[in-house]
């Protein structure tokens, strides 16, 4: 009678051992393969693409913020000063009005100081310099630009009356300028900087 420890049969005994072993290894790699396939080894929660847990981001002020407490102090090397001015050409009784633009290039907001003593607006006519804010300037006001990277910031506003100007005609009636088509050209100083082209208007 044959059984499981001792098959009998025309082959010797170690021919069905050897048989038994083969189909009892195919049975244990289907169990593996299945066990494989529902476990799957490996497949912890995956994180967010772009991420890397031993790595902290660096802290930096938030794109477009308008808080002056995220800004750092702007580095006077990387802003321009622009000078501008409401019209290219004005009407006879028509006065300029007078800006200025700012522009930074830093990489995060910034303040730059723009009290209006700081502020200097200057008006030439060739080599001549025909007005100057800063002749009878005599209130102050704290101003401070928040300038975010590469986005032009526009400055105070101030009108010229088309005089000239000196510092010891400041309570006497200032002499009209030249009109007629005449050129002038306008410059802008805040504190340490200055525009570097000047803006040029006409007087008709």
């Amino acid at each position: 009678m044959s059984t499981f420890r001792n098959p009998v049969g025309p082959q010797p005994s170690r021919v069905y051992w050897r048989r038994r072993l083969i189909v009892a290894l195919g049975l244990l790699a289907v169990v593996v393969i299945i066990v494989l396939i529902v476990v799957r080894p490996g497949s912890d929660t995956p994180k967010p693409a772009g991420t890397n847990a031993s790595e902290t981001p660096a802290a930096a002020p938030p794109a477009g913020s308008t808080n002056p407490a995220d800004a750092v102090a702007c580095d006077a090397t990387k802003v321009t000063v622009e000078a501008t001015t409401d019209a290219a050409a004005y009407d006879a009784g028509v006065n300029p009005s007078l800006s200025f633009t700012l522009k930074s290039l830093m990489t995060v907001p910034c303040t730059l100081k723009a009290d209006t003593d700081l502020q200097e607006f200057i008006i030439t006519s060739g080599d001549e310099t025909i007005w100057d804010s800063k002749d009878c300037q005599t209130d102050k006001t704290p101003a401070t630009a928040l300038l975010q990277p590469g986005v032009p910031f526009a400055g105070s506003k101030i009108t010229w009356d088309r005089t000239r100007s000196a510092a010891d005609t400041c309570d006497a009636a200032r002499e009209q300028v030249t009109a007629e088509g005449a050129s002038y050209h306008l410059t802008v100083k805040i504190g340490d900087l200055t525009s570097a082209n000047s803006k040029q208007f006409l007087l008709n």
